[in-house]
């Protein structure tokens, strides 16, 4: 229970001890937190219903919950806004509770759900780029909270790896190489275990064949027929797929790594390409599917839209899969395989069309509850000009590149303030990459999922204001407190003891964790996780200008503190973990 449900639950028994509806007992952070810690304002609703003035209503409340052990101070403003305090004592018991649990007073649902969340979704044989960042990012932090929650979460990558950039690829490479055994008709393999080209082949070969593609309709045409080709099973086409992802899931699989980004199972489009003709069928005898112009759709639309929903295109007419059947095969092969009560997908905004119309048809075909299918669409990272991101030549940043930049960025960071001084070369990279990898998923995550950003690398690697280096820095100077407190001997940590208003107050933050994960969680909303973070660091910052701790004469009050520094450093590395990076050991 949070502290939040704790005292509404208090005040709800007041409100019904006066014969009232006990969820009117609602309790929330105060607005004015120098006049309450909270405040109710259940009194005001009240009123309506009983028909009594809600200052009467409100003082009843109040004489009530006056009464109790926990509240210092009760108070009645305004038209009928009950303010609350609470004692010292009650927090404190909160406090040692907190730091006996493990979980550092982290919110845990009572009823875990099994989910799936795809938030990967790049493409076989283009480098990461700047526009996987968020979804790698904001999925990861998803997945990490719902299972510090208590879900069984899995998470898929989701290669777009089957359509019609693999019959691009297959067709430019043809034409370049026409003798390679791969495009014999005849050839059935075995084929050779290396790989024709490479990997840098692999990525100037994809632009080049998209934009012949797109001037002349002859090539396209190559490029639809080497698909089906694929499609339907050729060998040589088949071995060439297999190298070209080989090599991109690789390079990927680095990349992601350094961003402290991993997924359960690397799957594809490809591993939901052999349900498509049973599904073909089913979907037939359902009455989902029917025949137009010579493709298989699948109508969506609704009486009651506003909007124009066209329909899915399942296969086209020349019998290619697109992107709408592999993702309507997907849900079914997620359903057989890990049976989750829900699927997520973090993918940006421009796809809202494309999944409300997936989620309809596995909804009307009875493959899956559309309620518990999720969009999580995000904004876009921007440059200074407001558009999305572009290197200084105008093209796509590469996200190697950006992993380089931001870390190349933080080593000099760390030289300017003299934090790189002692350390050795290999650590002195590491620590750059942890510090360059906080600045970027710190400066994505803590803006709103739905919001665009600016990219302001200065900015983002700031040790100072609400930043990711800011609360590494914070961590690190935690855990020094608790190392000097060690090397002095000045004892272990203690039960809490709450006499500074700094120590209440970092009291308060360090309960209200529970709130914060609980409503990042429901709104699947990573930035109040950081909003939390940086009050928390703010707090403790100002509680050790203003309280002695290693030093302190009183050995109760220096446990108690040493308690506090320790639940604020146990909490803060936890968000940190959640939000998908962690500080160095020092800086």
């Amino acid at each position: 229970m949070t502290l939040k449900d704790e005292l509404s639950a208090i005040a709800g028994e007041a409100f019904a001890a006066e014969g009232l509806d006990a969820g009117l007992g609602a309790v929330k952070a105060a607005d004015r937190p120098d006049l309450a810690q909270f405040q109710c304002n259940g009194a005001l609703a009240a009123a309506k219903a009983a028909k009594k003035n809600p200052r009467e209503i409100a003082g009843a409340v109040a004489d009530r919950l006056s009464a109790r052990p926990e509240f210092s101070e009760v108070t009645v403003a305004g038209p009928g806004f009950i303010n609350l305090k609470l004692t010292p004592d009650f927090l404190a018991a909160r406090i040692d509770a907190l730091g006996a649990d493990g979980r550092f007073g982290g919110w845990e649902k009572e009823t875990p759900e099994k989910i799936v969340i795809d938030y990967g979704g790049p493409n076989v044989a283009k480098p990461l780029h700047v526009g996987h960042l968020r979804a790698g990012i904001i999925g990861e932090s998803l997945k990490r909270i719902m299972r510090f929650a208590g879900d069984d979460v899995t998470g898929d990558v989701h290669l777009g790896d089957w359509g019609l950039q693999m019959g691009q690829l297959i067709s430019e490479l043809e034409l370049r190489q026409p003798d390679l055994v791969y495009f014999d008709p005849q050839a059935e393999g075995p084929f050779p275990e290396e790989p024709p080209i490479s990997l840098s082949d692999l990525e100037e070969m994809y632009p080049a064949a998209s934009a012949a593609c797109k001037d002349d309709p002859a090539r396209a045409d190559l490029a639809r027929k080497a698909t089906k080709a694929l499609q339907a099973g050729r060998p040589g086409y088949v071995a060439l797929w297999r190298h070209f992802v080989t090599l991109s899931v690789n390079a990927m699989k680095k990349d992601y790594a350094d961003l402290e980004v991993e997924f359960d199972l690397w799957k594809g489009e490809a591993d939901a390409d052999p349900l498509i003709p049973e599904l073909t069928e089913d979907l037939k005898k359902r009455g989902v599917l029917e025949e137009s112009d010579g493709a298989e759709i699948i109508r969506v639309a609704r009486e009651d839209d506003n909007k124009e929903m066209p329909p899915i295109i399942f296969l086209n007419s020349e019998g290619a899969v697109g992107y709408h059947a592999t993702d309507i095969a997907t849900i079914v092969d997620r359903k057989r395989a890990l049976d989750p009560d829900r699927i997520l997908y973090v993918v940006d905004a421009r796809q809202r069309l494309h999944f409300e119309q997936v989620f309809r048809a596995v909804a009307k075909a009875g493959y899956f509850d559309e309620a518990r299918l999720e969009h999580l669409w995000f904004g876009t990272m921007n440059g200074k000009d407001g558009k999305p991101f572009k290197t200084r030549a105008g093209g796509t940043l590469k996200l190697r590149d950006l992993i380089e930049t931001v870390t190349d960025k933080a080593r000099e960071r760390l030289e300017e303030n003299g934090f790189a001084e002692g350390y050795g070369e290999a650590e002195t990279r590491e620590v750059a990459r942890q510090v360059g990898v906080a600045a970027l998923k710190f400066a994505d995550l803590s803006n709103p999922r739905t919001s665009d950003y600016i990219f302001d690398l200065d900015r983002f690697m700031a040790f100072e204001g609400k930043t990711g280096p800011y609360l590494l820095y914070a961590s690190v100077r935690v855990r020094s407190v608790i190392a000097k407190a060690k090397t002095a001997g000045a004892g272990e940590a203690g039960p809490a003891m709450l006499a500074a208003p700094e120590e209440v107050d970092l009291a308060l933050v360090l309960l209200g964790f529970a709130d914060a994960l609980r409503d990042a969680y429901a709104k699947r909303l990573p930035h109040l996780l950081c909003d939390h973070a940086f009050t928390l660091a703010q707090t403790f910052s100002k509680f050790y200008a203003a309280c002695r701790i290693v030093d302190e004469g009183d050995a109760k009050l220096r446990a108690s503190r040493l308690a506090l520094a320790s639940a604020v450093g146990g909490q803060l590395d936890l968000i940190l973990s959640l939000l998908g990076f962690s500080a160095p050991e020092r800086m």
